[in-house]
């Protein structure tokens, strides 16, 4: 009897997965890892082949047959659920036809260790699996960690493509972003509106007030730009005081003139800078983009400048839409002037 104890005792510590089988196919002994797969089965009394289904090999139905596999690696299965599936190997041991099972998960092991919450403690020291834990632990903070690195990566990059697209003193669009977005616009093939504004009397502002004044008059319009037009307006700062506005789906050349003209308006309104006020006006000019008519980016702004250059031209403060008799030259009654008002 003693020895029988010492042995359940050897084989809790090296076989922590063992099941031990008497002469008629009741357990006796099972390890304390492998009543964690079934915590609420009296396993003691059980018989073998009630607790688990023996898959393979397939000539096993009996304890006789598992009697005479002794020492053929066994697939075995839970009948319980969840139904996890085991490799063992049984051995024969002292008389009556008693036999020992070893059972392990296999390559599962770690489907196993989720599945019944284990940890090494639950396996033999000189178990395989616990270094296949550790592995699979070093693997997880690995990986971890570099999901991690990868989030910071990309918000580095999405961070110095913004910048790389963003006009520092305004927060606007910048040149580099207003010729992406004008590719895109053109090669989608639908029509748009590219309105440029430049600002008139700034340069004096500039020059009698101090470029701090300067930038606050900059950082202002950039506010009133973005409020009189939809989120889906693209709002650029090319430089100086040089602005555009690409609207796409833009069809009404009376909303246009609509929006240029509160643009214009609140631009006159004398903007508050220390003890003094900023006082400008704005020139727009404007052009339409037709799909099929063979414009590019480059032709795009050489058209919208003379639109606005005739605005300045005209007496400032108001806005031009292109025609080609711009381009040439003549006055033509067709040629769209409206001052602000």
């Amino acid at each position: 009897m003693s020895g029988s104890h010492d042995m359940t005792k050897v084989l809790d510590v090296l076989c922590p997965m063992h099941v031990m089988i008497n002469g008629t196919g009741h357990i006796t002994h099972v390890g304390a890892t492998l009543r964690k797969l079934c915590p609420d089965l009296d396993w003691i009394g059980a018989r073998f082949l009630e607790v688990f289904a023996l898959k393979r090999p397939r000539a096993v139905t009996s304890i006789t047959n598992l009697r005479d596999s002794a020492g053929i690696k066994l697939h075995l299965q839970l009948r319980d659920t969840p139904a996890t599936e085991l490799k063992g190997v049984a051995v024969k041991f002292g008389e009556a036809g008693a036999l020992i099972v070893n059972l392990s998960f296999g390559i599962s092991v770690v489907a196993g260790v989720q599945n019944y919450d284990l940890t090494h403690a639950d396996f033999a020291p000189t178990d395989l699996a616990t270094e296949m834990l550790y592995l699979v632990e070093a693997k997880s903070t690995a990986m971890e960690a570099w999901r991690k690195l990868n989030l910071r990566l990309q918000g580095a990059m999405i961070a110095a493509e913004e910048q790389a697209f963003t006009d520092t003193l305004t927060g606007l669009k910048n040149r580099r972003a207003i010729d992406h977005v004008l590719t895109r616009a053109i090669e989608r093939g639908t029509q748009f509106a590219l309105m440029q504004l430049d600002l008139d009397f700034f340069k004096l502002v500039n020059d009698t007030l101090g470029h701090a004044a300067g930038d606050h008059v900059l950082q202002t319009v950039a506010r009133i730009m973005v409020d009189e037009t939809r989120t889906e307006d693209t709002v650029a700062r090319l430089g100086g005081d040089e602005f555009v506005i690409v609207l796409p789906d833009v069809r009404d050349v009376s909303a246009l003139r609509r929006i240029g003209s509160r643009l214009i308006q609140r631009l006159e309104e004398p903007m508050p800078f220390e003890e003094h006020d900023c006082c400008i006006s704005a020139s727009i000019g404007t052009v339409f983009y037709e799909p099929g008519s063979g414009a590019d980016m480059r032709s795009l702004l050489e058209d919208v400048d003379v639109a606005l250059y005739a605005s300045k031209r005209a007496g400032r403060g108001r806005q031009t839409f292109y025609s080609a008799d711009l381009r040439r030259g003549l006055d033509a009654p067709e040629v769209e002037s409206r001052a602000a008002s």
